[in-house]
């Protein structure tokens, strides 16, 4: 799709609650949130479904950086609207 110039905008990388358990290893009780990847598709945000047509779901922003540069990617943004801003400033004071 990069080639055909389908993609026309950096991936996005968003902070999402976690909706599958991932291979049988994922405590959605202790972690409930993963890491999801969007892509804007002949003008519309997408986000990476696996094989069986589930949200694709990285516990790891580290690995889902690795497998974004596998890809050829070398940039992208982050979104995490799920953590309070400002909460490591707050606990400083």
């Amino acid at each position: 799709m990069v080639a055909s110039y389908r993609l026309t905008y950096q991936p996005v990388v968003a902070r999402v609650r976690r909706t599958s358990q991932g291979g049988g290893f994922g405590d959605q009780a202790r972690i409930p949130f993963t890491w999801t990847v969007y892509f804007m598709v002949d003008g519309v945000w997408v986000s990476l479904e696996s094989a069986r047509g589930l949200r694709r779901e990285w516990g790891s922003l580290d690995k889902l950086e690795a497998w974004l540069r596998g890809q050829g990617f070398d940039v992208f943004w982050v979104r995490n609207d799920i953590d309070p801003v400002g909460q490591a400033e707050a606990d400083l004071e």
